[in-house]
């Protein structure tokens, strides 16, 4: 049976979590177009990050090329809606069917000849660049001159997802917030206790009768089901897609940065993570350009994990919930008592 503790303690959760999406709600209603379009991108590395928190931080498969199952849901939405005018709903629903199908494979391959840990890592970035240059050179998907989505008239149209700079923040956000809701639940669930034992010792979950092999594609075709979608919301807010601005090292990057920043593992750690690292990423990056000193967001990328790897290595959100939590005194005292002699 839970403990009442334990209910109040999530109770607390989903309330502290609940306030915080009515504020960024506030944000999107009060703020002005700058704010607004740099917080949709945080919100949606936020919820592409969640799917990496997922294969890692829960899954324990490590990935630095995720910018393919990002790119491969930007290019569903861009060829189906530009070429046949085919809704983005139905691009992202085949963009996550092609990224899982493809994230599926590839653990198969990996696993079943023993490909594990930074090996299989070093493999989803050779897939990415591989997609990347592949894409690059297919003049169907627009090769290197890309593809560029049709203005938007300033009208919403919900069932074509089109919209303005607001209606796009909280497309986002409300991604966000699934993305959340559906680490939690996952955490908790029989799924989440399996992933975590294989995590933490693939031998021990193996003996115990989990099926490891089932299990590690099986997240890693979710984690890249759900990058898809965010990957196809990002391409219609930026209005263009590109091989290298959606399937470069540099979208693997922003994507893994929220979640290692922010806490593994964790609900909340990637919008943290996000809301720390990609605004001073974007701040760091204007003002580089306007000393002349180009690449200065990437200097500010690297001191950020040295950082937070030295100071921080449990990341922000799991440092905050210990401070904010207090000490609580044992119900106990931890030395033991004497006893009492009857005479």
């Amino acid at each position: 049976m839970p403990k009442k503790s334990d209910d109040a303690n999530g109770m607390k959760r989903w309330l502290a979590g609940a306030s915080v999406f009515v504020a960024l709600a506030l944000v999107g209603i009060l703020s002005d177009s700058y704010i607004i379009s740099l917080m949709t991108i945080v919100l949606l590395f936020t919820f592409m990050g969640q799917s990496w928190n997922l294969m890692l931080g829960i899954g324990g498969q490590l990935s630095i090329g995720h910018a393919l199952f990002v790119g491969l849901g930007a290019y569903s939405v861009a060829v189906l809606y530009i070429k046949y005018g085919v809704s983005p709903w139905i691009g992202l629903m085949v963009g996550m069917l092609i990224a899982g199908a493809v994230g599926a494979v590839l653990a198969w391959l990996s696993f079943r000849f023993e490909v594990r840990g930074i090996y299989f890592a070093l493999l989803t970035i050779a897939a990415a660049e591989f997609a990347r240059i592949m894409f690059g050179g297919w003049e169907f998907v627009g090769a290197m001159q890309g593809l560029f989505f049709q203005a938007p008239n300033g009208t919403t149209d919900l069932l074509m997802l089109r919209g303005d700079a607001r209606f796009y923040y909280f497309v986002a956000l409300a991604l966000s917030a699934l993305g959340v809701i559906g680490t939690e639940i996952i955490s908790h669930s029989y799924l989440g206790y399996v992933w975590r034992a294989m995590r933490d010792d693939d031998e021990a979950a193996r003996a115990l009768g989990v099926r490891t092999f089932r299990h590690k594609i099986l997240v890693i075709s979710i984690s890249a089901a759900t990058a898809a979608v965010g990957g196809g919301v990002l391409a219609l807010v930026q209005g263009s897609v590109f091989p290298d601005s959606m399937m470069g090292m540099g979208v693997s990057v922003e994507v893994l940065i929220g979640p290692v920043v922010g806490g593994l593992g964790t609900a909340f750690g990637p919008l943290i993570g996000s809301l720390a690292a990609i605004p001073l990423n974007h701040l760091m990056g204007a003002l580089g350009d306007s000393l002349g000193v180009p690449g200065l967001n990437n200097v500010a990328y690297g001191v950020i994990l040295i950082a937070v790897v030295w100071f921080l290595p449990d990341g922000i959100w799991p440092t905050m919930v210990r401070l904010f939590s207090g000490v609580q005194l044992p119900s106990r005292p931890w030395f033991p008592q004497p006893r009492k002699v009857e005479e």
